[in-house]
């Protein structure tokens, strides 16, 4: 005869009436650093979010945080239910999406905006794994500045986008892929081919080839500090165009490096900056909050998020 293993009275007695909601909000009043916060990022009152971690408290016979000026900070016991919690919440969103998966009920549409000419392998084998896994999803990727990359995820027209942004949006999630460097080139037959400069502002009356809405916001600071771009030769938002322009003698222009290296005829261009004035910045894998995506979304992410960890050091 089976052993049978009866649960105590006292667990019994939480299962049956501890509210599971709490444990989510206890999570966001650790991510925000303190009640307040975590009040105005779920729009709530300050008063009905102290009263939930009052709640939990309760039903755990625990002190799980205390107030600081600082915002809070956890007990022993906090520190030791934060983990619990965490696997606890990330198995229940994963529910859903892992039962799909094993029906193989995954179809619909993934909308991905992406600023042009990304060079990410993390990004290409996501793509090539999440097809082959889930056939029944489409992919949609529209190339866009990056403005508008955050502007759809924030409208809800995209899913998830791949975008440099230097004020990072709330309600959004930031997750960095690359980090991306600018270089300076110029043609073949521009009379600067083979040299370096170590002061940009000597460039400051060269004809430029421009990048509009997809220019990053460290690269304008600093272009304009040097006074470059005054003097516009031509414009254009995609990476291949610009490199055309530039090749055809139009103008001298900024690029990622990365770009520039892959593409065809790469050795048309020249780099004119030394290393130490390159401009870099991080590219993020944007998506928006956990509450707001679908099981597709949640899918691909796993698919990328996993290379990206597996990266890093």
């Amino acid at each position: 005869m089976p052993e049978l293993h009866l649960i105590p009275a006292d667990e019994r007695h939480f299962l049956r009436n501890v509210d599971w909601n709490l444990f989510s909000l206890f999570l966001e009043i650790v991510r925000s650093g303190g009640i307040s916060a975590a009040a105005r990022h779920l729009n709530r009152q300050q008063p009905t979010v102290s009263a939930g971690l009052k709640r939990l408290e309760d039903h755990l016979g625990v002190e799980l945080c205390r107030r600081t000026s600082q915002g809070i900070e956890l007990t022993p016991a906090g520190r030791a239910f934060l983990p619990l919690c965490e696997a606890m919440m990330a198995a229940a969103r994963a529910a859903p999406h892992e039962v799909a998966k094993a029906a193989n009920l995954v179809e619909g549409v993934i909308n991905i905006r992406t600023i042009s000419s990304i060079v990410s392998p993390e990004f290409d084998e996501a793509l090539v794994a999440f097809h082959r896994l889930h056939p029944g999803v489409e992919i949609h990727l529209e190339v866009t500045p990056w403005r508008s990359v955050v502007k759809s995820l924030r409208n809800g027209d995209a899913e998830v986008g791949i975008a440099c942004d230097s004020a990072p949006s709330a309600g959004l999630c930031y997750e960095p892929l690359m980090r991306e460097t600018q270089q300076l080139y110029c043609s073949r037959t521009h009379p600067l081919f083979g040299t370096t400069v170590s002061l940009p502002s000597v460039l400051a009356d060269e004809p430029f080839v421009m990048t509009g809405q997809d220019e990053p916001e460290e690269l304008e600071r600093f272009r304009r500090r040097y006074g470059l771009g005054r003097r516009m030769g031509g414009f254009a938002e995609n990476l291949h165009e610009v490199k055309r322009l530039i090749e055809l003698g139009v103008g001298i222009g900024f690029m990622p490096t990365c770009v520039a290296e892959t593409l065809d005829n790469a050795h048309l261009l020249w780099p004119l900056l030394s290393d130490d004035l390159l401009v870099s910045y991080h590219v993020y894998l944007i998506t928006r909050d956990r509450s707001a995506r679908d099981v597709p979304t949640e899918l691909f992410l796993s698919e990328i998020l996993s290379r990206i960890r597996r990266r890093a050091p």
